[in-house]
Protein backbone atom coordinates (compact mmCIF):
# COMPACT_ATOMS: atom_id res chain seq x y z
CA UNK A 1 0.00 0.00 0.00
CA UNK A 2 1.49 3.57 -1.06
CA UNK A 3 2.01 5.70 2.24
CA UNK A 4 0.00 8.44 3.14
CA UNK A 5 3.17 10.66 4.07
CA UNK A 6 6.74 9.79 3.31
CA UNK A 7 9.67 11.63 4.77
CA UNK A 8 12.86 10.89 2.54
CA UNK A 9 16.63 11.69 4.76
CA UNK A 10 14.74 15.31 5.66
CA UNK A 11 16.56 17.51 7.88
CA UNK A 12 16.52 21.16 9.21
CA UNK A 13 18.90 23.66 11.10
CA UNK A 14 18.18 26.93 12.58
CA UNK A 15 21.63 28.32 12.59
CA UNK A 16 24.00 26.19 13.96
CA UNK A 17 21.39 23.59 15.76
CA UNK A 18 20.19 20.42 14.00
CA UNK A 19 16.67 20.15 14.23
CA UNK A 20 16.06 17.01 12.24
CA UNK A 21 19.03 14.94 11.00
CA UNK A 22 18.39 12.71 7.99
CA UNK A 23 14.96 11.35 8.98
CA UNK A 24 12.67 9.33 7.10
CA UNK A 25 9.72 7.47 8.10
CA UNK A 26 6.53 6.69 6.49
CA UNK A 27 3.09 6.72 7.60
CA UNK A 28 -0.34 4.60 6.48
CA UNK A 29 -3.36 4.65 5.26
CA UNK A 30 -6.01 4.71 8.26
CA UNK A 31 -3.18 4.44 10.69
CA UNK A 32 -2.17 6.19 14.31
CA UNK A 33 1.34 6.94 13.93
CA UNK A 34 2.91 8.25 16.62
CA UNK A 35 6.06 10.88 16.71
CA UNK A 36 7.50 10.48 20.63
CA UNK A 37 10.34 12.03 22.14
CA UNK A 38 11.86 14.34 24.98
CA UNK A 39 11.75 17.95 24.60
CA UNK A 40 14.21 19.03 22.09
CA UNK A 41 13.74 15.72 19.80
CA UNK A 42 13.04 17.58 16.77
CA UNK A 43 8.67 16.33 17.35
CA UNK A 44 7.49 20.16 16.40
CA UNK A 45 9.81 20.79 13.49
CA UNK A 46 9.12 17.69 11.47
CA UNK A 47 5.22 18.22 12.31
CA UNK A 48 5.96 21.71 11.39
CA UNK A 49 7.80 20.76 8.20
CA UNK A 50 4.96 18.52 7.53
CA UNK A 51 2.08 21.27 7.29
CA UNK A 52 4.16 23.69 5.39
CA UNK A 53 4.71 26.10 8.15
CA UNK A 54 8.46 25.54 7.29
CA UNK A 55 10.56 24.14 4.79
CA UNK A 56 13.28 21.39 4.75
CA UNK A 57 16.83 22.05 4.43
CA UNK A 58 17.22 18.49 2.47
CA UNK A 59 15.52 15.50 2.13
CA UNK A 60 11.92 15.18 0.38
CA UNK A 61 8.37 14.84 1.86
CA UNK A 62 5.77 13.30 -0.31
CA UNK A 63 2.15 13.34 0.34
CA UNK A 64 -0.09 10.92 -1.35
CA UNK A 65 -4.48 11.60 0.19
CA UNK A 66 -5.87 10.91 -3.02
CA UNK A 67 -4.56 10.18 -6.96
CA UNK A 68 -2.27 13.12 -6.67
CA UNK A 69 1.64 12.90 -5.06
CA UNK A 70 2.33 16.04 -4.04
CA UNK A 71 4.85 17.61 -1.48
CA UNK A 72 2.30 20.09 -0.01
CA UNK A 73 -0.57 18.42 2.18
CA UNK A 74 -4.01 19.41 0.61
CA UNK A 75 -5.56 21.92 3.32
CA UNK A 76 -9.30 20.21 1.99
CA UNK A 77 -7.68 17.00 3.33
CA UNK A 78 -5.88 17.74 5.90
CA UNK A 79 -6.74 18.48 9.69
CA UNK A 80 -3.92 19.92 12.49
CA UNK A 81 -4.20 20.54 15.58
CA UNK A 82 -1.44 22.92 16.44
CA UNK A 83 0.64 22.43 20.01
CA UNK A 84 0.34 26.70 19.58
CA UNK A 85 -3.79 27.14 19.99
CA UNK A 86 -5.17 29.19 17.44
CA UNK A 87 -8.13 30.03 18.25
CA UNK A 88 -9.84 34.34 17.77
CA UNK A 89 -10.46 34.06 22.09
CA UNK A 90 -12.76 37.32 21.48
CA UNK A 91 -15.13 35.75 18.98
CA UNK A 92 -18.02 33.36 19.89
CA UNK A 93 -17.87 29.83 19.44
CA UNK A 94 -19.92 28.95 17.00
CA UNK A 95 -18.73 31.83 14.58
CA UNK A 96 -15.21 30.74 15.38
CA UNK A 97 -16.07 27.34 14.13
CA UNK A 98 -18.41 28.25 10.81
CA UNK A 99 -15.13 30.30 9.71
CA UNK A 100 -12.70 27.88 10.11
CA UNK A 101 -15.00 25.40 7.81
CA UNK A 102 -15.36 28.07 5.47
CA UNK A 103 -11.82 27.91 5.08
CA UNK A 104 -11.35 24.54 4.29
CA UNK A 105 -13.89 24.75 2.16
CA UNK A 106 -17.27 23.78 3.22
CA UNK A 107 -20.40 26.08 2.55
CA UNK A 108 -21.67 27.90 5.09
CA UNK A 109 -24.83 26.41 6.27
CA UNK A 110 -22.98 23.23 5.96
CA UNK A 111 -20.17 24.06 8.47
CA UNK A 112 -22.58 26.02 10.61
CA UNK A 113 -24.42 21.99 10.90
CA UNK A 114 -21.86 20.35 11.60
CA UNK A 115 -20.26 22.75 14.06
CA UNK A 116 -23.44 22.53 16.04
CA UNK A 117 -23.49 18.38 15.42
CA UNK A 118 -19.83 18.72 16.88
CA UNK A 119 -20.73 21.04 19.85
CA UNK A 120 -23.94 19.32 21.11
CA UNK A 121 -21.98 15.35 21.33
CA UNK A 122 -19.13 17.78 23.27
CA UNK A 123 -21.78 18.92 25.66
CA UNK A 124 -20.92 22.68 24.40
CA UNK A 125 -24.04 23.94 22.30
CA UNK A 126 -25.78 25.85 25.33
CA UNK A 127 -22.43 27.84 24.93
CA UNK A 128 -22.31 28.27 21.31
CA UNK A 129 -22.96 32.05 21.64
CA UNK A 130 -20.40 32.64 24.38
CA UNK A 131 -16.46 34.28 23.76
CA UNK A 132 -13.71 31.18 23.35
CA UNK A 133 -12.31 33.39 26.06
CA UNK A 134 -14.93 32.77 28.48
CA UNK A 135 -14.45 28.67 28.23
CA UNK A 136 -12.24 26.79 30.38
CA UNK A 137 -9.10 25.64 28.75
CA UNK A 138 -10.18 21.73 28.48
CA UNK A 139 -13.19 23.38 26.66
CA UNK A 140 -11.18 25.89 24.45
CA UNK A 141 -8.89 22.42 23.36
CA UNK A 142 -12.60 21.01 22.56
CA UNK A 143 -13.06 23.35 20.56
CA UNK A 144 -9.94 23.59 18.87
CA UNK A 145 -10.38 20.08 18.14
CA UNK A 146 -13.47 20.69 16.35
CA UNK A 147 -12.00 23.15 14.18
CA UNK A 148 -9.42 20.95 13.20
CA UNK A 149 -11.65 18.52 12.18
CA UNK A 150 -14.91 20.04 10.87
CA UNK A 151 -14.07 18.41 7.46
CA UNK A 152 -13.32 15.22 7.72
CA UNK A 153 -9.97 15.24 6.70
CA UNK A 154 -8.89 12.51 5.79
CA UNK A 155 -5.74 12.90 7.31
CA UNK A 156 -5.56 14.64 11.10
CA UNK A 157 -2.18 16.32 12.65
CA UNK A 158 -2.36 16.70 16.54
CA UNK A 159 0.64 18.42 17.95
CA UNK A 160 0.36 17.63 21.57
CA UNK A 161 -3.32 17.34 22.14
CA UNK A 162 -3.79 15.61 25.47
CA UNK A 163 -1.38 18.95 26.92
CA UNK A 164 -3.05 20.48 30.00
CA UNK A 165 -5.84 18.54 30.33
CA UNK A 166 -7.17 16.59 33.26
CA UNK A 167 -7.79 12.73 33.16
CA UNK A 168 -11.28 12.92 32.46
CA UNK A 169 -10.50 15.12 29.44
CA UNK A 170 -7.39 13.10 28.51
CA UNK A 171 -9.61 9.65 27.79
CA UNK A 172 -12.31 11.60 26.56
CA UNK A 173 -9.59 13.15 23.19
CA UNK A 174 -8.24 9.55 23.66
CA UNK A 175 -11.66 8.00 22.90
CA UNK A 176 -11.78 10.28 20.05
CA UNK A 177 -8.59 9.66 18.58
CA UNK A 178 -9.88 5.75 17.95
CA UNK A 179 -13.47 6.73 16.45
CA UNK A 180 -11.54 8.59 14.01
CA UNK A 181 -9.18 5.75 13.08
CA UNK A 182 -12.06 3.70 13.43
CA UNK A 183 -13.78 5.51 10.54
CA UNK A 184 -10.23 5.35 8.45
CA UNK A 185 -9.00 8.59 9.11
CA UNK A 186 -5.07 8.67 8.90
CA UNK A 187 -3.78 10.31 12.21
CA UNK A 188 -0.20 11.63 13.02
CA UNK A 189 -0.26 11.95 17.12
CA UNK A 190 2.66 14.11 18.58
CA UNK A 191 2.25 13.21 22.27
CA UNK A 192 4.20 13.45 25.50
CA UNK A 193 2.00 11.14 27.60
CA UNK A 194 3.20 7.34 26.66
CA UNK A 195 0.59 5.54 28.58
CA UNK A 196 -2.00 6.90 26.24
CA UNK A 197 -0.15 7.05 22.99
CA UNK A 198 0.67 3.22 24.00
CA UNK A 199 -3.30 2.54 24.28
CA UNK A 200 -4.03 3.93 20.93
CA UNK A 201 -0.95 3.66 18.38
CA UNK A 202 -0.46 1.47 16.02
CA UNK A 203 2.90 2.09 15.52
CA UNK A 204 5.31 4.80 16.90
CA UNK A 205 9.13 6.47 16.42
CA UNK A 206 11.56 7.33 19.21
CA UNK A 207 12.93 10.47 18.48
CA UNK A 208 15.84 11.50 20.36
CA UNK A 209 18.08 15.37 18.80
CA UNK A 210 16.80 14.81 15.78
CA UNK A 211 17.14 11.16 14.78
CA UNK A 212 14.98 8.47 14.63
CA UNK A 213 16.32 5.55 17.60
CA UNK A 214 13.30 3.09 17.12
CA UNK A 215 10.67 2.82 15.33
CA UNK A 216 7.61 0.26 14.90
CA UNK A 217 4.63 -1.02 16.71
CA UNK A 218 5.01 -1.53 20.18
CA UNK A 219 4.97 -5.02 20.07
CA UNK A 220 8.28 -4.99 18.10
CA UNK A 221 10.05 -2.37 20.34
CA UNK A 222 9.43 -4.37 22.90
CA UNK A 223 11.10 -7.13 21.43
CA UNK A 224 13.79 -4.89 20.12
CA UNK A 225 14.92 -3.22 23.12
CA UNK A 226 15.48 -4.48 26.45
CA UNK A 227 12.24 -3.66 28.64
CA UNK A 228 12.35 -5.28 31.45
CA UNK A 229 8.90 -5.87 33.20
CA UNK A 230 8.00 -4.26 36.42
CA UNK A 231 8.12 -5.78 40.01
CA UNK A 232 5.81 -4.64 41.92
CA UNK A 233 5.71 -5.13 45.94
CA UNK A 234 3.67 -4.22 48.78
CA UNK A 235 5.68 -4.41 52.05
CA UNK A 236 5.20 -4.43 55.84
CA UNK A 237 7.31 -2.77 56.79
CA UNK A 238 9.37 0.24 53.90
CA UNK A 239 12.04 0.19 56.21
CA UNK A 240 13.27 -2.32 54.99
CA UNK A 241 13.72 -1.05 51.57
CA UNK A 242 17.45 -1.12 51.93
CA UNK A 243 17.43 -5.01 52.35
CA UNK A 244 16.20 -5.31 49.13
CA UNK A 245 18.76 -3.11 47.66
CA UNK A 246 21.21 -5.28 48.69
CA UNK A 247 20.38 -8.52 46.20
CA UNK A 248 22.70 -9.11 43.50
CA UNK A 249 19.99 -8.96 40.81
CA UNK A 250 18.63 -5.14 42.12
CA UNK A 251 19.56 -2.61 39.28
CA UNK A 252 16.79 0.13 41.23
CA UNK A 253 14.20 0.58 43.11
CA UNK A 254 11.29 3.27 43.11
CA UNK A 255 9.13 4.37 45.59
CA UNK A 256 5.41 5.00 44.77
CA UNK A 257 4.53 8.59 45.25
CA UNK A 258 0.62 7.61 45.40
CA UNK A 259 1.43 4.45 48.00
CA UNK A 260 4.33 4.79 50.10
CA UNK A 261 4.09 1.03 51.12
CA UNK A 262 4.37 0.54 47.33
CA UNK A 263 7.93 -0.60 45.98
CA UNK A 264 8.53 -1.09 42.33
CA UNK A 265 11.83 -2.98 41.30
CA UNK A 266 14.11 -3.01 38.41
CA UNK A 267 16.04 -6.31 37.76
CA UNK A 268 19.46 -6.11 36.17
CA UNK A 269 20.06 -7.32 32.81
CA UNK A 270 19.37 -11.18 32.43
CA UNK A 271 18.24 -11.43 36.56
CA UNK A 272 15.09 -13.84 36.77
CA UNK A 273 12.70 -12.96 38.15
CA UNK A 274 11.25 -15.90 40.56
CA UNK A 275 14.63 -16.35 42.35
CA UNK A 276 14.73 -12.23 43.06
CA UNK A 277 11.05 -13.28 44.42
CA UNK A 278 12.33 -15.94 46.37
CA UNK A 279 15.27 -14.19 48.23
CA UNK A 280 13.05 -11.31 48.60
CA UNK A 281 10.36 -12.71 50.52
CA UNK A 282 12.33 -14.26 52.80
CA UNK A 283 14.60 -11.01 54.03
CA UNK A 284 11.49 -8.15 53.88
CA UNK A 285 7.65 -8.76 54.92
CA UNK A 286 5.49 -9.17 51.32
CA UNK A 287 1.70 -8.61 51.92
CA UNK A 288 1.72 -8.54 47.29
CA UNK A 289 3.69 -9.13 44.68
CA UNK A 290 2.76 -8.36 41.29
CA UNK A 291 4.26 -8.06 37.71
CA UNK A 292 3.71 -5.85 34.67
CA UNK A 293 4.72 -5.89 31.26
CA UNK A 294 7.52 -3.23 30.29
CA UNK A 295 4.93 0.19 29.17
CA UNK A 296 6.19 2.40 25.94
CA UNK A 297 7.34 4.67 28.97
CA UNK A 298 10.07 2.16 29.88
CA UNK A 299 11.18 1.56 26.54
CA UNK A 300 11.25 5.40 25.79
CA UNK A 301 13.51 6.11 28.93
CA UNK A 302 15.73 3.55 28.07
CA UNK A 303 15.84 3.82 24.91
CA UNK A 304 16.66 7.63 25.15
CA UNK A 305 19.74 7.11 27.93
CA UNK A 306 21.23 4.68 25.76
CA UNK A 307 21.09 6.72 22.16
CA UNK A 308 22.70 9.65 24.99
CA UNK A 309 25.50 7.49 26.46
CA UNK A 310 26.27 6.25 22.63
CA UNK A 311 26.77 9.84 21.45
CA UNK A 312 28.48 11.04 24.69
CA UNK A 313 30.87 7.96 24.12
CA UNK A 314 31.36 9.27 19.94
CA UNK A 315 32.38 12.79 21.04
CA UNK A 316 34.64 11.81 24.11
Amino acid sequence: MEPVVQFDRVGKSFGQHRAVDNLSFSVRRGEVFALLGPNGAGKTTTVRMLVGVIRPDEGRMVVSLDSRTTEVLPPDKTGYLPEDRGLYRDIPVLRTLVYFGRLRGLEKDEAKRRAVEWLERLQLLDRKDERVDALSKGNQQRVQFIASLIHKPALAILDEPFTGLDPLSQEFFLSLVSELREAGTTIILSAHQMDLVERVADRVLLMNKGREILSGSTEELHGRLDARPRIRLTLEDMNTVPALREDPDVEDIVIDSDDPNEAQVTLRDGAAVAPFLTRAVTRVGVRSISTEPPRLHDIFVRAVREDDNRRSGSSA
